[in-house]
């Protein structure tokens, strides 16, 4: 007796069909899973036999052999458990064979019959889709997430018993589940909370407008991770596109709100200086997403970026300058995409009160010297815009006028956004901050001022090739910012007041 399951994993943020095959055969009463199952598939025979005896279907007094197809791939995960089940009580003719054509069936066992979410389903109901199956039966908890995608029917079910009348036709469908609008935006965090800092603000509208890389370099209690927070608030809204493929990746790691299968709202993620270099760009025995990823279409936020490790901070190399992380192991290679603004933060010192207009600094300059050195040269030119934070005055803190909202730069945001897409159109780059060698010389021409002091700039601060194209970029953001058609010796010269550690002496 044979029955065949479809079912679905995740190789990366990609997913793939498993064809869950049943066989029920002569001999001792043995559970046997091939297929190169690793992990909590092994462990999904336990599972299965409880289930399938609490639930009153009793386990076949047969030996059990499930083969799960492609063999070449391993198998991992907990989604198997209720395809393997239903596989089981069709190859043993308690559940029709033709119930299960044309469907993908994903979701973990408990020992009582229950059903529980998995991760990765948002991208398995997108290759359901794709591949022309007509149902995904999933676990309830995870219906909102797999109703994202159109031209699937969802069925979410919350007991293996329940799964099994659905299909049989005993008992009615579960009303479908719809998912939420998205959460709103909270009150409590908005730019008009940020007092002074003039120049930081006019830097942060710079890397909404243009997509452009931000380091704040300042003593500690400046306002530098408050000002890194309100970014999201500022920037463009995300595109259909772009939403589905931030929830993909968040589904497949497993961090997807379940209030908001589908991302309203930029990732802004903040690792910890202690996060390792895999778990910052991914990988890892089940090479799983990293936060470069998992800010893909936000922001990563990396707070005193010193203190970083420094292979994890080099291992951010490729990923900014490519937009896309590569895994490779002896039998597969994932791409990992990681298009996100980073945003960092630093002290100037390790006492961190270097240049401080009222705090002396106690550091020794070898000892600054050494602290710079932490973050490479490379890394740096990676980096659009370099703002020193100056603390803010009792009187501007005190200060009972609030500074600009959110929503009123967020206008501006957009409207050099759309002069951007206007410019690049459908096949160019999203941003400035995107463009390719090509478009940086068809749209980032100087006169004949602005090449006198660009070329001035580059031989007195000694800036390598990818920081003169760089500024060009940053350039192009302020004139699309003042509406302006070409680029201005003024906005070369603010362009070039954002390198912060390029001018900086030492002592």
């Amino acid at each position: 007796m044979l029955s065949t399951v479809v079912s679905g994993a995740v190789l990366g943020i990609e997913a793939y069909s498993v064809e869950v095959e049943v066989h029920l055969g002569r001999g001792m009463m043995v559970f046997s899973t091939v297929g190169l199952p690793v992990g909590a598939v092994c462990e999904a025979r336990t599972r299965v036999k409880s289930a399938l005896d609490n639930c009153g279907f009793g386990f076949p007094q047969r030996r059990v052999t499930v083969n799960l197809a492609p063999g070449h791939i391993r198998k991992d995960g907990t989604a198997f458990d209720l395809p393997i089940a239903l596989g089981i009580l069709s190859a043993d003719g308690k559940l029709p064979s033709a119930a299960l054509e044309g469907a993908l069936v994903i979701g973990e066992l408990a020992l009582d019959g229950r059903v529980r979410g998995v991760r990765g389903v948002l991208a398995m109901a997108a290759h359901a889709r794709r591949s022309g199956l007509r149902r995904v039966l999933v676990p309830r908890e995870n219906a909102a997430e797999a109703s994202v995608v159109d031209g699937v029917e969802v069925v979410g079910v919350e007991h293996l018993a329940q799964a099994v009348g659905v299909l049989n036709g005993s008992e009615p469908l579960p009303a479908p589940a719809v998912p939420p609008q998205g959460r709103p935006g909270s009150a409590d965090v908005d730019l008009a909370d940020v007092r002074g800092q003039a120049v930081a603000r006019r830097a942060l509208e710079v890397a909404a407008a243009g997509g452009h890389n931000l380091l704040f370099v300042g003593p500690p209690g400046s306002g530098k991770t408050m000002l890194a927070r309100r970014l999201p608030t500022i920037a463009p809204p995300m595109s259909f596109e772009e939403r589905l493929e931030s929830s993909i990746i968040a589904s497949v790691s497993g961090v997807l709100p379940p209030d908001e299968p589908l991302l309203d709202r930029r990732p802004f993620r903040a690792p910890h200086h202690s996060v390792s270099d895999v778990a910052l760009t991914g990988g890892g025995p089940l090479a799983r997403p990293g936060e470069v990823s998992l800010a893909h279409n936000g922001v990563l936020f990396l707070d005193e970026m010193p203190e970083f490790r420094r292979n994890a901070l080099e291992a951010l190399r490729q990923p900014l300058e490519d937009g896309h992380v590569v895994v490779a192991r002896a039998q597969y290679r994932l791409v990992y995409p990681a298009r996100a603004m980073v945003v960092a933060a630093m002290n100037p010192c390790p006492c961190g009160y270097f240049g401080h207009p009222r705090q002396p600094c106690v550091c020794h300059p070898n000892a600054i010297r050494l602290y710079r050195n932490r973050i490479s040269g490379p890394l740096l030119d990676r980096i659009d815009l370099q703002v020193a934070v100056d603390p803010v005055s009792t009187a501007e803190l005190r200060t009972a006028t609030p500074g600009e909202t959110s929503a009123a730069v967020r206008e501006r945001v957009l409207a050099a956004r759309e002069r951007q897409r206007v410019r690049f159109g459908d096949a160019g780059a999203r941003c400035n901050a995107l463009m390719r060698p090509r478009e940086l010389r068809r749209h980032c021409k100087l006169d004949a001022g602005g090449e006198a002091l660009l070329a001035a700039a580059v031989e007195r601060m000694n800036l390598s090739a990818r920081s003169h194209d760089r500024i060009l970029k940053v350039a192009r953001t302020l004139a699309d910012l003042g509406d302006a058609p070409s680029i201005a010796p003024a906005h070369l010269a603010e362009a070039l007041q954002y390198r912060q550690l390029d001018r900086e002496v030492l002592p």
